[in-house]
């Protein structure tokens, strides 16, 4: 059996969406010519006036009609397309699905929703679709802190070929693959959230008990005393979806980093210390205890939350870096304690290259630019340059397919106009004729591609253009040929 998120497709409602979408590449035209690929009003699952506003002023500003039709088409993705919002005894509900998966990924959700969390004190509907949010994925942690995917029904069982994993699966649970950033991104989004509003409302008993399992299943992933609860193994021809030794992962030594089954790809890790979400896991920890602190006063717990995160820092900081080969230190991808490390990196966020956007690192740090570089090189296996694009993949999918969230990234991170504007050209040039991102395509042929629907990269591509609105706005003034 295999089972792979571009292998599971939403039926109707996917084949709906890329009927919608010509098959060949869109050269440059007038605006006339990017008729809007967004579903018909009546049809959209969740309307913002905030985000509709935000649209209409950030587009005025887009001088090349294929970048302006790209950014209307993507940014607005996860509400129009996977956003749905109902109630639970009486509070906010939201259920955000990936796009062509019928599931939701606590990992995608929050980082679809982060994209809007600036506009929240501008719309009340929208505040309560994040409290829905919010409050979802808190009882979603409370079924399984382990699982990595939810079903919308809690007593359903998993409806993608998972069910038949060898590991301890739940009703509510659609995968459950041990990823140490599924847990970090709810503390994130949570704090993006509090910072942004200042609404006490999401952060109440029950969310407060998902949080602190959440900090007591990462300490227990530091398996100080013994190898813990959870083990995962599934029948299939790919070693990156199972885990060697009964189900627990390659042995370590433990030094106080967490212990990660799965990258943030769904990909089993070769070392289970992952180092971008042991950094990550040290900034949504700190990001944590401010909650804890100003929306409910709990001073203990923040203060438990911040002491795992500095014991992860000392030991990434000891155990978590290598040599460059050439004359300098950069953060591993992947080490095991024993001083065995592998450099590569993956487009997933947290990815090495991706740890400023999280927090997890500053761009002006010399180690993280380092890293960057050289992960944006022949030096990782999964950097890829082709006749259409240059990018980073990962084992996912496979070679030669690179993902737009790493240009995107790429883009997010860099100060050089030059760097950012050739990235605008790629994506701009890759989204093989269909209006939105897309999880990869090939370095040589952007129709060949996987996942016509994966709202993240269209959120993630919506974050750049506004982004860029900010710091470098004479960028969005360019036409490109």
């Amino acid at each position: 059996m295999s089972f792979r998120r571009r292998d599971v497709i939403a039926g109707a409602g996917a084949l709906a969406l890329a009927a919608t979408c010509p098959t060949s590449p869109l050269g440059a035209a007038s605006a006339s010519a990017f008729p809007s690929k967004r579903p018909p009003k009546g049809q959209r699952r969740f309307t913002s006036p905030a985000v509709e506003s935000e649209i209409a002023r950030v587009k005025a500003k887009i001088a090349d009609p294929q970048i302006g039709w790209l950014f209307e088409n993507c940014y607005p993705n996860t509400l129009d397309t996977t956003a749905e919002v109902g109630t639970i005894e009486g509070q906010p509900d939201t259920f955000v699905i990936t796009g062509d998966i019928d599931a939701m990924w606590l990992r995608d959700s929050s980082a679809q929703l982060q994209t809007y969390v600036h506009l929240t004190p501008k719309d009340s509907a929208l505040r309560r679709l994040f409290h829905g949010l919010i409050q979802r994925q808190a009882r979603c942690i409370l079924i399984d802190p382990y699982a990595n995917a939810f079903m919308k029904d809690p007593a359903a069982r998993s409806s993608l070929p998972a069910i038949s994993d060898r590991t301890d699966m739940k009703p509510g649970v659609a995968e459950r693959k041990w990823e140490i950033d599924s847990l970090c991104y709810p503390m994130r989004l949570a704090h993006g959230y509090w910072t942004a509003t200042r609404d006490k409302a999401p952060f109440d008993a029950l969310w407060a008990k998902a949080m602190a399992r959440a900090v007591a299943t990462l300490r227990e992933q530091q398996r100080k005393d013994g190898p813990g609860p959870y083990h995962f193994q599934r029948v299939d021809k790919s070693p990156t979806e199972t885990l060697m030794f009964d189900g627990h992962g390659a042995p370590t030594r433990k030094v106080g980093l967490i212990h990660s089954g799965f990258r943030p790809s769904d990909d089993a890790c070769l070392y289970p210390f992952l180092i971008p979400s042991n950094l990550f896991a040290v900034s949504a920890l700190q990001m944590l205890a401010q909650v804890l602190n100003e929306a409910r006063g709990d001073a203990a717990a923040a203060q438990d939350c911040a002491a795992l995160a500095a014991e992860v820092d000392a030991a990434l900081r000891a155990h978590g870096q290598m040599d460059d080969a050439r004359g300098g230190r950069v953060w591993a991808y992947e080490v095991d304690g024993y001083g065995n490390a592998i450099f590569m990196d993956d487009a997933n966020v947290p990815s090495l290259s991706g740890l400023p956007l999280l927090g997890a690192a500053e761009r002006s740090d010399p180690l993280w630019q380092r890293t960057a570089t050289l992960a944006w090189s022949g030096r990782n296996p999964y950097f890829f340059t082709g006749s259409a694009a240059q990018g980073i993949g990962g084992p996912h999918i496979g070679m030669d397919m690179i993902w737009p969230m790493s240009i995107i990234t790429r883009a997010l991170n860099s100060a050089a106009d030059a760097t950012i504007r050739q990235c605008l050209a790629w994506l701009r040039a890759t989204h093989g004729g269909t209006g939105f991102m897309h999880e990869s395509f090939h370095k040589d042929d952007p129709t060949n591609f996987t996942r016509s629907w994966f709202a993240w990269a269209n959120g993630l591509f919506g974050d750049l253009i506004l982004d860029l609105e900010r710091r470098r706005p004479s960028l969005l003034s360019e036409r490109f040929a």
